[in-house]
């Protein structure tokens, strides 16, 4: 959830929907229904432009303000209408088009500007609408500062005090501040030494006079008449910086790069046997392709041009029979991308079709095959996401941990989903989130890799589509951290928005 205060960010809001006649768009959020249906009643309105009278290119102004969750798909529905009067029911109004998205579309196109056909009256052009997100939040600022402090009053028996200061806000702007001086002890029971007040403005001016503070302890200064203070500090520094986030990235341009890949060990059974965890059944998918439906469709959106590598392991591949763990699934070893999430699909159906499952299961070919591509592009341009879906104990665990430690110095995150009713342990362990994980004595950067049982998002009578949305926001929800703590490790700052461009019927200004 992106929004300011818990660890989170912001929100965007679509901020103006343009080329219309005479229209306020009614913004849903829903699944789509059926072409040229104007009205849905499981769907409600969320909320109405203003009107723009007699204009074929209207510019709204009117914002919506929506949470946004990167993990979700965000379904929305916008409706156009020609309002001859305020008073008309929507259902007397002239219908001019309707475009769906995701909230995920709007903030992972360029500059967060997505331009989309209107579409919902058979056989004609209904122009077009933009959708422009925009991050809404607080004061981003982040102030580091360094105090240094001297001949404070010692409070332990043996030695000097053990010092530190407790920060308070004293009105609700944050002009004032109060701070407090302690002597640490073990049990808990601080010392009292003294306090001062001060203000953000002052410590902005850095180190001066003017921030070198006695800190005072209110009831020695009532006891004693000669008592001045109980010591000194001084700030040494200060400093601001924005704390970016993520959305700040993506709309400066960064792309997330989505690669899957999927266990074809002997383990998941025939695949011509309904009992096989790769069974292709007519009247619904498997668990694998339930589990990449479910986080590709969410990842790509943050991904221009739609083309996700696709990797199988554990099988014999033609022509020879070779076992391999790091094969293309479109059978094109020099460009093993796939268009579009239906494509991947595709080409994993093409694949059960021509090789043979085997094993063992071996995760680090394709962990190092996605560390390569990550490791070509270290500017912050690029985050890569591999996506492993499998069913059994991993093989090759000393070899995984090693490409997982490596991995964890670039920009990249690893999702693993366990189908079937294995024993996963071992992936408990990848996970790290109790125990970061370590190979050979090093200890990886960053926990880079999320681990989610299949299992434990469906159940008996439950939607599938409900199952897949549970298994995205799970597995999904720590990537943006993932890719701000990768960003700040690396001190890279997002690139600037690109500007967006005049909107369609803007007056052209004259040549000089």
């Amino acid at each position: 959830n992106e929004q300011a205060g818990a660890g989170q960010d912001a929100m965007p809001a679509p901020r103006r929907m343009t080329k219309g006649h005479l229209v306020p768009p009614c913004l849903a959020c829903a699944s789509p229904p059926a072409p040229h249906v104007t009205s849905c009643p499981t769907c409600p309105p969320f909320g109405r432009t203003e009107v723009i009278d007699n204009s074929l290119n209207p510019d709204f102004l009117r914002k919506f303000v929506l949470d946004y969750f990167f993990e979700e798909k965000q379904n929305l529905r916008f409706d156009l209408y020609d309002v001859d009067s305020k008073m008309t029911p929507r259902l007397r109004q002239d219908f001019l088009g309707q475009a769906f998205c995701t909230l995920g579309e709007i903030v992972g196109s360029a500059g967060s500007r997505l331009e989309k056909p209107l579409t919902g009256i058979p056989g004609k052009k209904c122009g077009t609408i933009i959708l422009i997100a925009e991050e809404l939040g607080n004061c981003r600022d982040v102030a580091t500062l360094q105090f240094c402090a001297n001949k404070l009053d010692k409070k332990d028996f043996f030695g000097k005090s053990d010092p530190f200061m407790v920060f308070y806000r004293s009105n609700e702007d944050g002009t004032a501040i109060k701070v407090e001086v302690y002597d640490w002890d073990r049990d808990g029971s601080h010392d009292f030494i003294g306090e001062f007040t001060t203000s953000y403005r002052e410590l902005a001016r850095g180190q001066s006079q003017f921030n070198v503070y006695e800190v005072v302890n209110p009831r020695k200064k009532m006891k004693k008449k000669k008592y001045l203070n109980s010591g000194t500090v001084t700030l040494l520094s200060f400093a601001v910086e924005s704390d970016h986030t993520f959305l700040d990235y993506i709309r400066g341009g960064t792309q997330i790069n989505f690669t899957v890949a999927i266990d074809f060990t002997a383990s998941n059974g025939n695949p011509s046997q309904s009992t096989s965890l790769h069974y292709l059944s007519p009247y619904q998918l498997n668990a694998y392709a339930m589990a990449l439906k479910a986080v590709g469709e969410i990842i790509q959106d943050y991904d221009s041009d739609k083309m996700f590598p696709a990797l199988g392991f554990g099988a014999k591949i033609p022509p020879d029979g070779r076992v391999s763990h790091e094969f293309p699934l479109n059978g094109d070893a020099a460009n093993p991308a796939c268009s579009g999430i239906e494509g991947v699909l595709e080409a994993y159906h093409r694949s059960l079709r021509s090789v043979q499952l085997y094993g063992p299961t071996n995760f680090a070919p394709v962990v190092n095959h996605v560390a390569r591509s990550a490791a070509a592009v270290l500017d912050g341009s690029q985050y890569f996401v591999l996506l492993i879906i499998t069913d059994g104990v991993i093989s090759d665990m000393a070899q995984t941990k090693e490409a997982i430690v490596n991995a964890a110095k670039l920009p990249m995150s690893i999702i693993i989903v366990g189908v079937g009713q294995a024993e996963f342990d071992a992936m408990v362990e990848l996970d790290g989130d109790d125990i970061r994980i370590s190979s050979r004595g090093k200890v990886a950067e960053r926990d880079i890799v999320q681990f989610v049982p299949f299992r434990d998002y469906v159940d008996g009578g439950g939607s599938p589509v409900l199952s897949m949305a549970r298994l995205a926001k799970d597995v999904l929800a720590e990537i943006p951290d993932q890719f701000i703590s990768y960003m700040k490790a690396r001190g890279i700052k997002p690139q600037p928005a690109p500007p967006s461009p005049d909107p369609p019927g803007s007056p052209v200004p004259p040549q000089p």
